[in-house]
C-alpha cells in the first residue's frame, strides 16, 4: 500500500494553503495498493519535532475504502486532534523545520467506533486489525 499526496511530494514542503498560515484545509490524498481484504481505513497525520512531544493534527477513522480523498474532505468519522477540535488542524510549527507524518493503515472491519477519539483511544482499537500502514512526510517552516 502507498499513499502520496497531488499537492506535495514524500519529504518535501507542504505548501501554504494546507497550513495555519494559510486556509488550514487538508491536503488531497492518493491511496494506492489498498490490500483486497481491507474493510476499512484511519488516517493519523502527526508532527513529531513539537516542543512537547509528538502533535496530533487529524484524526479520521471508519473511513469506507477509497483510494482518493479530496482537499479540505471529512473522509470518515474524526477524532479529537491537539488543538481540541475535531477536524484537521495544518502544519503552524513554532519554531524550525518541522516533519508532518500522514500515516494511513488499511483495517479488516469497519470499526463503528463513536466520534471523537484521540489517536491514543484509535490506536488501542487499531490493534489486531492492521493488514497494512503506508507513510508520506511534509515539511513545513513558518516564514517570519
Amino acid at each position: 500500500m502507498k499513499i502520496n499526496s497531488p499537492d506535495f511530494k514524500n519529504n518535501e514542503l507542504i505548501p501554504k494553503k494546507f497550513t495555519c498560515d494559510g486556509e488550514d484545509v487538508s491536503p488531497g490524498l492518493v491511496i494506492e495498493s489498498i490490500p483486497q481484504q481491507a474493510k476499512s481505513l484511519a488516517l493519523v497525520v502527526d508532527d513529531p519535532d513539537a516542543p512537547m512531544g509528538t502533535w496530533v493534527h487529524w484524526v479520521v477513522y471508519d473511513m469506507p475504502l477509497s483510494s482518493r480523498i479530496e482537499q479540505n474532505s471529512i473522509p470518515g468519522k474524526q477524532g479529537i486532534n491537539d488543538f481540541g477540535r475535531r477536524n484537521y488542524g495544518g502544519p503552524c510549527p513554532p519554531s524550525g523545520t518541522h516533519r508532518y507524518f500522514f500515516k494511513v493503515y488499511a483495517l479488516d472491519a469497519m470499526l463503528n467506533l463513536k466520534e471523537g477519539l484521540s489517536k491514543k483511544e484509535l490506536e488501542r482499537f487499531l490493534q489486531g486489525h492492521i493488514l497494512e500502514k503506508a507513510e508520506l512526510v511534509g515539511l513545513y517552516k513558518r516564514a517570519r
